[in-house]
């Protein structure tokens, strides 16, 4: 005959002796009551991990809250997990976790508060001041749990309807990533976004920056050199010369100009990637530079206009281009297009450009100093060669030789 197991009843479980060390008393296979030296009662499953095969306990409820009647089948319901391979402290945790109420605003700021180790501080506020501006007014008080695709369109049409196409796609982005944290940490079961949006929202191409041909230079030169502000067409200039960023050449300080080097040594804070970056100096940039000291060399800034402490504003230079007539053709950034695919039409290497380009990070075992001044040689060569091909397209002088002028060099 099979052993008779006895039950406890309420009764039983309400009246155990509290003791001064925590023991269990045996109800049902598995099932146990345990007397904590607090008078706590709480029910307890012994089971094994369907994962990692360990014995553990599985909280069933605590007494007398939960009767003894309840106890029984609420532990079969967790065996019955076990048994399709499901753990269930790891489902009761996910189902607490989805059973929060959290709102998509506070998932979505836990989300940010977690991106801003990768983020520049001007990356990280532009992103939150989308959502607070875009996104929180609509949806942010509502349960994230229960949002779904067509809540998320609305506000994407919103901007569309503001014509800002490249903001609805990049708010999209940003829920989806919210989205996507969400699930990973638990909250919701799945996200609610397909894969794309394709036909749901307006498509945007992007639009490549313009940029001046060779054909185009000596007159751009010339129409250049006869703008009257001395600090503004010089910036232009240096920025043509060097072929850097915007933000680099508005932030740029004195302090920064290596003389006896001949070197513009840009800090991590100025630069798009946040990685110091090492610009060779032309003779024709050195000159630019002491042209320009009478003007601005009372000022830390090497390029300010009005106020010596305020840097020209993001827009100073497209101005000029615009005043002069090119605004159509070119914009500041279209300097690095035609210096990048003119120096590799003349035989300097990929590597090389793209290196002064600053468009490669560096690689995980290289020194700063050594990634900062990688084919340094070459790049010193090439800045030159670049600053004399600029003079001999607004002078006609002869001196620079067009071809694949830099293969030949060691």
């Amino acid at each position: 005959m099979g052993k008779t197991v006895t039950l406890l009843s309420d009764l039983e479980a309400r009246n155990a002796e509290v003791r001064e060390t925590t023991y269990r008393i045996k109800d049902a296979p598995g099932l146990y009551l345990e007397i904590n030296p607090n008078g706590s009662k709480i029910w307890r499953l012994r089971y094994r991990n369907p994962q990692t095969k360990k014995e553990t306990m599985f909280t069933v409820g605590t007494f007398p809250e939960t009767k003894c009647a309840e106890a029984r089948p609420a532990a079969e319901e967790a065996k019955a997990l076990v048994r399709q391979g499901i753990d269930p402290n790891t489902k009761k945790q996910r189902d607490r976790l989805r059973g929060s109420g959290k709102t998509f605003q506070e998932v979505a700021l836990e989300w940010h508060e977690n991106q801003i180790g990768r983020w520049k501080k001007s990356n990280a506020e532009q992103v939150m001041r989308s959502l607070e501006l875009d996104v929180f007014p609509h949806i942010g008080k509502q349960p994230i749990d229960d949002l779904e695709a067509p809540d998320v369109l609305a506000i994407l049409r919103r901007i569309e309807g503001r014509g800002t196409l490249p903001q609805a796609q990049k708010v999209r982005q940003r829920i989806n990533a919210v989205f996507r944290f969400a699930v990973i940490v638990g909250y919701i079961k799945g996200n609610p976004l397909p894969e794309n949006m394709k036909g749901a929202i307006k498509a945007y191409k992007q639009k490549h920056f313009k940029a001046l041909t060779v054909d185009d230079l000596p007159e751009f030169l010339r129409d250049l050199a006869a703008y009257r502000s001395e600090v503004l067409r010089r910036a232009v200039e240096f920025t043509l010369l060097t072929f850097a960023r915007t933000g680099s050449v508005r932030m740029a300080e004195w302090q920064e100009i290596d003389w006896e080097n001949a070197l513009w040594r840009i800090p991590a804070e100025h630069m798009k990637m946040e990685e110091p970056h090492i610009i060779p100096l032309s003779k024709q940039a050195l000159k630019l530079l002491e042209e320009l000291r009478p003007f601005t060399g009372d000022s830390h800034l090497i390029f300010y206009t009005s106020r010596r402490n305020q840097r020209i504003s993001e827009n100073a230079m497209l101005q000029v281009i615009r005043r002069i007539g090119w605004s159509d053709n070119t914009t500041i950034h279209g300097f690095r297009a035609i210096a990048s695919s003119t120096l590799k039409e003349n035989g300097f290497t990929h590597e090389v450009v793209e290196k002064q380009l600053a468009h490669q990070g560096r690689d995980k075992i290289a020194g700063a100093y050594d990634y900062m001044a990688r084919y340094m040689g070459e790049r010193k060569n090439m800045m030159q060669w670049w600053a004399d091909f600029l003079d001999e397209q607004q002078h006609g002088r002869g001196k620079v030789i067009i071809g694949n002028f830099a293969q030949g060099r060691a």
